[in-house]
């Protein structure tokens, strides 16, 4: 019995074949199409093929069950796993076994296979040298590439484009050449700046071998010219002849340049995208390298060179197609090339209407190759959830620059500003406030007054045991009067005279001390830690090399998955009851009125109030009470003071200022509430801001209709209410045949009153900037407009996108030793620290 069996391998088409013949057996690789070696054990009829090399060893098989197997394999089949089983009579004088010598000038091989007995099987094997390919035809010169390269492949060996003749006259190209990647040699270029560059290794040997092909009159391609021959080893495993430049053909496909592009934009980095695609290809494809990646983006990328402010201006007037309320403006310098850019689409104007009464502000860069900083204005939500209201990407960081930006900020706003902002310590930031929003308090970020801390208080913490406590307990003042006083003996005490930041710090006191804050509503922030979680949403999505019109691209992907995460908190909310810690029907009224993750808050406060707090009354008038707060194993001085009034509604005040800063009612507040028997939440205690109603409102009261300026002149915040409204009541009713029907008549309707009332002659009221887009380039006459010609010059530039920082964090720190407390070095140089351990290892 003779079996001959095939393994599947990595390749398909390229499987292991072993002929067994009882208890012998041997096992080759079968690689098709040309250079086939014949391998038989003398005298045992076994049969085995391989890759050959330049010398063709023939015989006579010893069945048919194994010519079978190349046949398959040579028609291109993909087979796993051939068994046969049949039964021969293996004659020993029937198998005849030598060596032929047939090599034509190109040394290339002419298989052929003289059998005795055999029934009747066409096995090819190959070309049969220049004669089979010389003359070959072809429909366009790609399918000539792509049959030399298959035919490359099967050899060994890569291939290339080398030249292609053109006619002088049509400029169409007549001629075409490939040849093997190791043709010809590198050329030296001269280094004419004298530096040493690192160059590549010389893949090149002066290998002849290539394939020629012309165009003929009747406008059909021929190989008019073939070598074959290689003055280089080939590659004999298919493994290795897959990393041929010209083999790796999966990253060139249209399919996997989409796919990386797609990717790309998604924000991944080029390691990313290899691995995603390296995931999702078939066995039998290379893997795709990261400098594979970056060369696709690149090409991508050089498409909009010198045209990037042109993508940008393309990206927003796309989408002012589809969003009507998109405002988006330029400041261009006389050559065309942008100074200022701000923009914010429809959904994020109506976000300012109802959460903009806080908003941050941040400047961060290294976002876009031309370094502009990129300035972001965010608020929160009725979620408590990070949003945005618009984007900015500037020239520079001056006053006149913030100033700018601030006053279209607020065109875009509908002139509505905001009660407070929460900014780094900057001064071109701070003067513009002043001058655009007089009115909105500003706020110092308390993070990094934290960080400044500790770079220029170690001094006088290290001479002063105390001064740590000290100044944490001014700081913490509950009053001003209480900090005011604290300050007098603080720079009494540690001479703060000579401290001059801390000076600058007083002096500015009102935009940063709690006591002086307590009476502005900041939506429980405190830091501009929303900016920086924007600015770390980008990281990885932006560097130093994006292109403009990329960057905004990346943008709306922030912001996109920004309000999905807001609608999916909606969906929680509306669609699940909150878990109640008692059966009050203040705690039943929260949860039925604030969102999930705000009554999530509530709920801490309140299990705090009715579980841990006591009280002491400290006065008692017909007009109020006033009650000192606090838990029983702490000390009292930590209490807070509560006082409630005798009015015609609940009012409660209680000295951590909770409800003012961040409009949920504290621990404290509840106590006192519950304590005089009040059976539900106040409604002016419940701020509409915290609730879905501050999304999904419709009622005339909640309209802006208190933002009328005159009898004769409505605000844009109003008309922009309006508007909403009427958008609002078309999506509920485009379902229904009757609403619409019945709200069009009652359109109509006010039409024509509106047409009767109407004098012919009388005076028209323009509304104030009432348009709900704005495109200012639409505005401005036609020019041309081009990149930016000079990067950026900014205060600083990290290796990351981050904030700008400071002036106080970029100043230079000073080493402090925790040992001696002295300056210029650190413990572990410390020579007093090292003297004393000496010491102590002599005693």
């Amino acid at each position: 019995m003779f079996t001959c069996d095939t393994k599947p391998s990595l390749f398909l088409g390229n499987p292991t074949v072993v002929a067994r013949d009882g208890d012998r057996k041997k096992e080759g690789k079968i690689v098709a199409d040309g250079g086939f070696l014949l391998l038989s054990e003398k005298g045992g009829g076994l049969l085995v093929v391989a890759k050959g090399g330049r010398r063709l060893l023939e015989a006579a098989p010893a069945s048919t069950a194994l010519m079978h197997v190349l046949r398959t394999i040579r028609n291109g089949v993909e087979k796993r796993s051939f068994t046969m089983n049949t039964e021969i009579q293996v004659a020993d004088k029937s198998i005849e076994t030598h060596m032929v010598n047939d090599i034509d000038a190109n040394s290339y091989l002419e298989s052929t296979l003289e059998c005795e007995k055999i029934n009747d099987i066409n096995v090819n094997l190959g070309h049969d040298g220049d004669e089979s390919i010389i003359g070959k035809v072809f429909s366009t010169p790609h399918d000539a590439y792509t049959f030399y390269n298959q035919y490359a492949f099967l050899h060994g060996f890569g291939i290339r484009i080398h030249w292609a003749f053109k006619n002088k006259t049509t400029n169409e190209p007549y001629r075409k050449m490939y040849v093997c990647n190791k043709q010809g040699f590198k050329r030296l270029k001269a280094n004419s700046s004298g530096v040493a560059k690192k160059q590549r290794r010389n893949l090149r040997t002066g290998c002849q071998a290539m394939l020629r092909i012309s165009k003929g009159k009747d406008g059909i391609w021929f190989a008019d010219m073939f070598n074959d021959t290689h003055n280089h080893e080939l590659s004999v495993t298919p493994t290795k002849v897959m990393k041929h430049r010209s083999h790796g053909k999966l990253h060139r496909s249209l399919a996997c340049k989409s796919l990386m592009l797609e990717l790309g934009q998604s924000g991944l980095k080029p390691s990313q995208i290899k691995k995603a695609v390296n995931a999702m290809k078939t066995p039998q494809d290379l893997d795709v390298t990261s400098k594979q990646c970056v060369d696709i983006l690149s090409e991508q990328r050089r498409q909009y060179k010198g045209k990037e402010f042109y993508g940008l201006i393309k990206h927003f007037q796309d989408k002012a197609l589809v969003d009507d309320n998109q405002y988006f403006v330029v400041d261009l310098f006389e050559d065309g090339s942008p100074r200022n850019i701000f923009w914010a689409d429809g959904r994020s104007r109506d976000a300012y209407t109802k959460f903009g009464d806080v908003v941050v502000f941040d400047v961060t860069y290294m976002t876009n190759k031309f370094k502009m900083p990129f300035s972001p204005f965010v608020g929160v939500n009725h979620h408590g959830q990070t949003i945005l209201f618009g984007g900015a990407l500037l020239e520079n960081e001056k006053e006149e620059t913030f100033c700018w930006l601030f006053e279209h900020f607020l065109k875009c706003m509908f002139n509505k500003h905001p009660s407070a902002m929460i900014t780094d310590q900057d001064k071109a930031i701070g003067n513009a406030i002043k001058k655009v929003f007089p009115n909105t308090r500003h706020r110092y970020c308390a993070w990094h007054i934290k960080k400044h801390e500790l770079e220029h208080l170690r001094l006088l913490v290290a001479h002063y045991s105390d001064f740590k406590e000290s100044y944490r307990r001014w700081v913490k003042s509950d009053t001003v009067e209480e900090f005011e006083t604290e300050w007098e003996v603080m720079r009494g005490k540690y001479n703060l005279e000579n401290c001059c930041w801390i000076i600058d710090m007083y002096n500015q006191r009102k935009h940063w001390v709690k006591a002086y804050l307590k009476d502005v509503f900041f939506a429980g922030m405190t830091t501009s830690g929303r900016s920086e979680s924007i600015h770390s949403f980008f990281d990885g999505f932006v560097n130093s090399k994006t292109m403009l019109n990329e960057f905004v691209v990346q943008y709306d992907k922030a912001v996109e998955s920004r309000r999905a995460v807001e609608e999916d908190e909606d969906f929680k909310t509306m669609n699940s009851k909150p878990i109640l810690s008692s059966v009050h029907p203040i705690e039943a009224k929260a949860g039925e009125c604030y969102t999930k993750k705000i009554f999530d808050i509530f709920k801490k406060e309140w299990i705090e109030a009715t579980q841990n707090l006591t009280h002491e009354t400290l006065s008692k008038c017909t007009e109020e009470i006033k009650y000192r707060v606090g838990q029983v194993d702490i000390d009292k001085a930590h209490w807070r003071f509560v006082s409630y009034r005798f009015t015609n509604q609940v009012d409660v005040r209680c000295s951590c200022a909770k409800f003012e800063t961040y409009g949920i009612l504290c621990k404290h507040s509840l106590y006192m509430i519950k304590k005089r028997n009040v059976q539900t939440l106040p409604d002016h205690y419940i701020l509409p801001r915290w609730t879905l109603d501050a999304r999904f409102s419709l009622g005339s009261h909640s309209v802006g209709m208190h933002e009328i300026n005159t009898e004769k002149e409505v605000s844009a915040l109003t008309l922009w209410y309006v508007h909403a409204n009427c958008n609002k009541a078309i999506e509920h009713a485009k379902d229904s045949p009757s609403k619409i029907k019945k709200f069009n008549n009652l359109v109509i309707k006010f039409l024509e009153d509106e047409i009767i009332q109407k004098k012919p002659n009388g005076p028209q009221n323009v509304p104030q900037d009432s348009c709900v887009g704005i495109s200012q380039l639409d505005m401005m006459p036609h020019i041309s407009i081009r990149d930016p010609v000079f990067l950026t010059n900014t205060k600083g530039r990290p290796k990351n996108a981050n904030r700008i920082k400071s002036s106080l964090e970029l100043a230079k720190k000073k080493r402090t030793c925790s040992h001696c407390k002295g300056l210029g070095h650190y413990a572990t140089g410390c020579s007093s620290r090292k003297a004393e351990e000496a010491l102590q290892e002599k005693q």
